[in-house]
C-alpha cells in the first residue's frame, strides 16, 4: 500500500566514459559497509559498495556468487527493499564515479588504515580474484610483522582467517608463538577493552551478533560515537521499541521528512499515530491541502487503532476521496466507516460509488461489493435500488424497468440492451424505441438517436392509424 507514497530512488553511475542511469532495488548495511543494488535501463544489475558512507567501487554482475560479501550482506545484514522511505538517505550522492580498478587499492591506502584496506579487500571479492585479494592481505601482514607491529599483523591474520578459513598457512601463522598473547587478549578481554585497540573487530563482531542484547547496545553506542546516524537508525528499527521513538525521531528528522519517518515506523510495525503525537498535525495539513488520497494511504493500516480525535480527518477522507480510489480500497474504507459516529452525504457518495462499480463489474458483483456497506447503512436508497436491480435481472418480463434503473446510474449501454430486449418482444411499442433514442442522446451519439427517433415517430403514427 505504501508503494503509492514512495518515489523510487534513481542513481547515475559514471563508469569510464559511460553514464549509466538506474533505479535502486535494495540496499544492505553490514557494520560500516553497505551494498546498493541498482537496476539499469537495460535491465542489468550494478552493485555499489560503500565504506563509512563513502563510495568504494562498483560493477555490473550477472549474478551474486554464493558466500561472497555481497551475498552475506543481503542475507545477514540489514536490508531495505525498494520502495522504502529511508533508501535515499542510505546513498550519500545520487551520482557516483567508478574508480580505476587497477589503481583502486593504492587509492584506498590514501584514505584508510592498512587494517581497513585489508578488510575492504575481503568486501571486494565479487570484483577481484580471491587469490589476488589474499596476496594483498599477505603483503599487509608481512609489512606489519617486519615492522614489529605484531598486534596489527595478528589483526590482519584474523581478517584473512575469516575470508579464507581453508588456508593452512593462516592457521600456522595464527598458531605461532609470537601471537600467543594476542589470542589470549581477544579470548579473555571484554569487548570495551578490545574496542580501544581494535574497533573494526568489535564493530563487526557486535553487528554479526546483534541479536544478543548486550552486543546490540554496544553496537548502538559505537555507531552513535561515530555519528553513523542512518546505520544506527536501521539497527534500532530491527527491534524498535515505543519507549525510544522520540529519541530516534529527532535523529531521523535530520535526513528524512516527518512523512517519510511515519512510513518508516509503520513498516517497522509501530503505530506512529498513537506513539508520536505530532503525526496528527501532519495528517491535518494533508487534509487542508486537499491531499485526501495521500492521507488515507498513510492511515489505512491503523484505522482500528487510531486515537478518537482522528474522526474529523477520517470523515474528510470519506467525503472527499474520489470514487475510483474508494473502490480500489473498498475494504479499507469499510473499516474507516466503522470508526465514524455520523456520516454525511451518504446517499450521494454511495451513488457515485455505484456508478463507478457498474462501469467495471456486472450487477451481481456490484451487489456483493456493496453488501458490507449496506450492513453499516441499511436504509440507503441507492443500495436498495441495486438490490432491486439484482432481482430484476432474473426476470425477463421486467427488462424495461431494469433499463430505467440502469439509466438512473448512467449506465446507458446496459440500459440500451434492456430496451432492445423489450423492443424485440414488443416490436410495435414506441416506448422502448423512444428510450433507446434518449440513451443515445445521453451518450452523445446524435446520429443514432435521430434514427431511433424516426422509428419511434413511425411506430406512433402506425398506432394512431390503427
Amino acid at each position: 500500500m505504501y508503494k503509492e507514497l514512495i518515489m523510487p530512488t534513481e542513481i547515475s553511475i559514471k563508469d569510464k566514459k559511460k553514464l549509466i542511469k538506474g533505479t535502486v532495488l535494495r540496499a544492505a548495511i553490514f557494520a560500516r559497509s553497505k551494498v546498493i543494488e541498482v537496476m539499469t535501463a537495460e535491465s542489468e544489475r550494478f552493485y555499489l559498495l560503500y565504506y563509512k558512507n563513502s563510495f568504494i567501487y562498483g560493477e555490473k554482475l550477472e549474478q551474486i556468487e554464493k558466500g561472497s560479501f555481497i551475498d552475506k550482506a543481503f542475507y545477514e545484514g540489514i536490508v531495505n527493499e525498494s520502495p522504502h522511505p529511508i533508501l535515499s538517505a542510505l546513498i550519500p550522492n545520487l551520482t557516483v564515479t567508478v574508480p580505476n580498478k587497477n589503481k583502486l587499492f593504492s587509492q584506498l591506502q590514501l584514505h584508510y588504515s592498512l587494517q581497513e584496506v585489508a578488510y575492504l579487500a575481503t568486501v571486494l571479492d565479487s570484483f577481484f580474484a580471491k587469490d589476488q585479494l589474499i596476496e594483498i592481505l599477505d603483503k599487509i601482514f608481512f609489512h606489519f610483522r617486519r615492522s614489529g607491529k605484531f598486534l596489527k599483523a595478528f589483526q590482519i591474520m584474523q581478517i584473512l582467517r575469516d575470508f579464507a578459513p581453508a588456508l593452512n598457512s593462516v592457521k600456522d601463522r595464527l598458531d605461532s608463538h609470537e601471537f600467543y598473547s594476542y589470542h589470549n587478549f581477544y579470548d579473555t578481554s571484554s569487548l570495551p577493552s578490545i574496542l580501544k585497540k581494535d574497533p573494526l573487530y568489535v564493530v563487526l563482531h557486535c553487528f554479526k551478533n546483534r541479536t544478543n542484547p548486550e552486543k546490540r547496545v554496544l553496537l548502538e553506542e559505537i555507531l552513535s560515537q561515530e555519528e553513523s546516524h542512518v546505520e544506527l537508525l536501521l539497527v534500532w528499527l530491527e527491534k524498535a521499541q515505543k519507549d525510544s521513538i522520540e529519541k530516534y525521531t529527532e535523529m531521523a528528522l535530520r535526513f528524512i521528512s516527518m512523512e517519510d519517518w511515519i512510513l518508516t515506523l509503520a513498516l517497522a510495525n509501530l503505530n506512529p499515530f498513537c506513539d508520536l503525537p505530532e503525526t496528527k498535525s501532519v495528517m491535518e495539513k494533508m487534509i487542508q491541502k486537499g491531499n485526501h488520497k495521500e492521507a488515507a494511504l498513510y492511515l489505512f493500516n491503523f484505522l482500528s487503532e487510531l486515537p478518537l480525535d482522528y474522526e474529523a480527518i477520517l470523515s474528510s477522507i470519506w467525503d472527499y476521496s474520489e470514487s475510483e480510489f474508494v473502490i480500489a480500497h473498498l475494504d479499507e474504507f469499510i473499516t474507516l466507516l466503522k470508526q465514524l459516529h455520523s456520516v454525511e452525504k451518504t446517499e450521494q457518495k454511495i451513488f457515485q460509488l455505484s456508478v463507478k462499480l457498474l462501469e467495471k463489474h456486472d450487477l451481481k458483483t456490484v451487489h456483493e461489493k456493496l453488501l458490507p456497506i449496506q450492513k453499516l447503512f441499511p436504509n440507503v436508497k441507492v443500495i436498495n435500488k441495486i438490490n432491486e436491480m439484482a432481482k430484476l435481472v432474473e426476470d425477463p418480463d421486467r427488462m424495461m424497468e431494469l433499463g430505467d434503473c440502469y439509466a438512473e446510474f448512467h449506465q446507458f449501454d446496459q440500459a440500451i440492451d434492456c430496451f432492445f430486449w423489450e423492443m424485440e418482444l414488443q416490436p410495435q411499442n414506441p416506448i422502448p424505441v423512444q428510450k433507446i433514442s434518449k440513451m443515445y442522446q445521453h451518450k452523445g451519439m446524435a446520429k443514432e438517436a435521430a434514427v431511433y427517433q424516426k422509428i419511434c415517430a413511425q411506430l406512433k403514427q402506425n398506432k394512431e392509424v390503427g
